[in-house]
């Protein structure tokens, strides 16, 4: 199991690679989910201001 996860002397490469990998695959899930969410908070206080003027 040591030799795993030491990976013939290029574990720092290999393993920091997966790291790097898989900080890549969550910002590709996290950043459309938080823009989503700011454009519809934006498009609800534009409906909220179109109301207003409409009084």
């Amino acid at each position: 199991m040591n030799d795993f996860f030491h990976m013939g002397g290029y574990a720092v490469y290999v393993w920091s690679s997966y790291g790097i990998a898989l900080l890549v695959l969550l910002a590709n899930v996290i950043a459309p989910v938080r823009a989503r969410r700011k454009l519809l908070s934006q498009l609800a206080r534009s409906k909220q201001r179109a109301r207003r003027m409409q009084r």
